[in-house]
């Protein structure tokens, strides 16, 4: 995917899960942060970033958060763009062929998942979650608990019983990271759920991205672990 209007600034504060201040062009502005997550190893006083100059509208802040520097390496940070992203790579067959229908956005039961596909061959739900948090290059998910995240991991089981196929797809926004892993220590449940569903037919999948200043996109898949 890509973005217009981009601009570089210094990260100074986050006020709120949704505002924080970014100084742009030597001006201290108010800018919506994409991301509920903690990113706490991302958003530091000083920290490099990228922001989009965003069009006028009933908006609060002029710019949003789109990506921070953290050691010479660039991580998206908007929460939007893994959905996106997965979407251009299905399109392209990067994970299906022959697709004949892609929905986002589609309820099933008691859940919404991110995606439903169909192809001449199969029938598949799709949950899609985006990982910031790196440590010693192994991305671990979630980075804060996630009991919305359980419940949706939890009723893919409930496609595979009904003879669909599942996936949960992470992805890395950014690159040279080899390894996802579920985060015990931040959320025992959401590890345990997800070790469960991956042995009960839900199909387990991670990818790192390619992340410029101006797009990101699928790069590679790596290796889900668990302990």
């Amino acid at each position: 995917m890509k973005y217009k209007n981009i601009k570089h600034g210094i990260f100074k504060k986050r006020i709120n899960r949704f505002v924080a201040e970014i100084v742009i062009d030597g001006v201290t502005e108010k800018c919506h942060v994409k991301n509920t997550g903690r990113c706490g190893e991302l958003f530091v006083v000083g920290a490099d970033v990228l922001v989009q100059e965003c069009d006028g509208g009933n908006r609060k802040t002029k710019y949003d958060l789109i990506s921070v520097y953290k050691d010479d390496k660039l991580f998206n940070v908007d929460s939007q763009s893994p959905n996106k992203v997965v979407n251009e790579f299905l399109q392209s067959g990067g994970l299906f062929e022959k697709i004949m229908l892609i929905k986002p956005e589609t309820k099933y039961k008691n859940s919404r998942f991110d995606f439903y596909v169909e192809t001449e061959t199969e029938k598949a739900f799709i949950e899609v979650k985006g990982v910031n948090l790196v440590i010693d290059g192994v991305a671990y998910f979630p980075d804060a608990p996630t009991d919305r995240g359980v419940k949706h991991i939890k009723e893919l089981c409930e496609c595979v019983k009904d003879g669909y196929n599942a996936y949960v797809i992470f992805v890395v926004q950014t690159a040279g990271v080899y390894s996802v892993m579920p985060n015990y220590d931040t959320h025992i449940e959401f590890a345990k759920t997800l070790e469960y569903v991956a042995n009960n037919g839900v199909k387990v999948l991670a990818y790192n991205s390619r992340v410029g200043e101006d797009f990101t996109v699928i790069n590679e898949k790596i290796d889900v672990s668990f302990r």
